[in-house]
Order: structure tokens, then sequence, then C-alpha cells
């Protein structure tokens, strides 16, 4: 139990620091733990609810232009990723999720300009990634973090509309999904670790460096990509 709050206390923690980094930090550490079905499960419902409490403060500065399409886009995938979650075997979703992670994180490193990624149509493309990622793998941030990359948005910018593609991708994705199977005192552990987290977070948002806190952020997610795709692969060979 002190390992899960650890693990939920780090991720919230990222998450108020980035607006979009508790998946990416959290959810290797939490198929490795409770399994890919219920770290999935469990990943969209912390998600959703600090996105939820960080976009109370923000939501004026949400640019539904862009927000509209790209979430309307994640709705429509987020069963598609809930399918393939349901029907690979155990070993297979291990290897699928850390390729996703590691693969996410490598692109962000490197900034990655896409043509594809700008305008509405990019919108679309970027929440299409997102929900189907989301829904299957409890990561759908990275395609929108490339689409704030394309559309030469700042990280003010960034943040509220992080949080509120969050809350609408994370709320269908539990929907489709379900909740995860954890015990009262695990529960209790979940909500006392993303309040001490986001404390902490918030704490540090103007004392941290932006890029130090960046790097930091996806030098945990390619470690815990890295481990889950070893673990999958060694369970499939």
């Amino acid at each position: 139990m002190m390992l899960l709050a650890g693990i939920v206390l780090l991720g919230s923690c990222v998450q108020w620091l980035t607006g979009m980094g508790f998946a990416l930090v959290a959810v290797p550490a939490l198929i490795l733990l409770l399994g890919p079905a219920e770290g999935v499960v469990l990943a969209n419902c912390a998600a959703g609810a600090i996105s939820v409490v960080g976009l109370a403060g923000g939501w004026r500065r949400v640019r539904p232009a862009a927000m509209v399409p790209l979430c309307a886009a994640a709705v429509c995938t987020v069963p598609a990723g809930t399918w393939v979650t349901r029907r690979l075997p155990e070993p297979a979703l291990l290897l699928g999720m850390g390729v996703l992670v590691t693969a996410a994180v490598l692109l962000i490193l490197r900034g990655a300009r896409v043509p594809a990624l700008r305008g509405t149509r990019g919108a679309l493309v970027a929440g299409a990634a997102g929900g189907f990622m989301n829904s299957a793998a409890g990561v759908g941030g990275p395609p929108v973090s490339l689409y704030a990359v394309n559309a030469g948005w700042t990280v003010r910018e960034f943040v509220p509309n992080a949080q509120f593609y969050g809350v609408v991708v994370n709320a269908f994705s539990v929907a489709a999904n379900g909740v995860p199977r954890l015990a009262a005192p695990q529960w209790a552990s979940v909500a006392v670790a993303m309040t001490v987290g986001a404390l902490i977070g918030h704490a540090l948002a103007g004392r941290l460096p932006e890029r130090l806190a960046r790097l930091l952020v996806l030098g945990l997610a390619l470690a815990g990509g890295l481990t889950a795709m070893g673990k999958g692969f060694t369970a499939i060979v």
C-alpha cells in the first residue's frame, strides 16, 4: 500500500508541475504493481480528478477552437482503446504500453514538428491518438503535447488546455473501463497521496526551473516505459 501511495504521490506532484505528467510517470509503475487493466483505470481516475481541481483556476484560458475538435476526436477513439485492452493478454499489454510510453517520451524529447499536427486537422489527429492511448494504456497526453509544440503554445497556454482535455478524456475512459477494484484502505491511501502530491507540486511550481522539471518527468517516464516493455517482452519470450 505504501508503494501504491508513493507512485500516486509522485504522479500527482508531477501533474501539478507540468499540467499533464501523472500518466507518463505513474502508469508504467501502476501496471507493474496492479496489472495493466487495474493500473490504467486507476490512472484514468486519478489524472481526471487532478485535472478537475487544476482546471478550476484556469478554465478562462481554455481555447475552445482547438479543444472542441481535439476532445471530440478523443471521445470517438476511447471505445477502440478499451476493446484492445480487454482482448490482449497481459504480457502483450505490458509490452504495448511500454512501447507507447517510450515512443511518446522520445517524440516529446525531440520536440517533433509534424505538419499534420497543425490547425483543426492537427487537433483531430492528436485527439484521436490521445483518446485511444488514454483508454488502452492510460497515457493520452503525449499527442496533445506534440500538438501544443506544433501550435507554438507556451507552458502557460498549455496547462489549462491540458487540464481541460484531461477532464474530458479521462471521464470517458472511466465510463468505458470502469473504476479499479481497490480495498477501502487503498482508496484512502490514494486520496491522501493525491492531496499531498498536489500540495508539493503547487509549492514547487514557481521554484523548480521548467526545463529541469520537464527533464525529470520525461526521465522517470522513459525508465518506467522501458521497464514495462522489458517485463512484457520477457513474459512473451
